[in-house]
């Protein structure tokens, strides 16, 4: 049986894609939390064409428009 290994994205160390791995792809819990608050803080993001700036009023009412 072939097992797939992925790097970390926090670290870059190899981890086995299935059930051995429970935070896959991250390597540990401690990977996965720097993740998530790189991501809270906006460090990362998903490009898009139609970004809003911080002086738009947004809200989710107007989501349905």
């Amino acid at each position: 049986m072939n097992m797939t290994v992925v790097k970390c994205p926090t670290c870059g160390k190899g981890v086995v894609w299935g059930e051995v791995s429970p935070y896959r792809p991250f390597c540990c819990k401690r990977c996965q939390l720097i993740d998530l608050g790189e991501w809270a803080d906006e460090e990362k993001r998903i490009p898009s064409n139609n970004e809003l700036n911080e002086s738009e009023d947004w809200s989710e009412e107007d989501k349905d428009l």
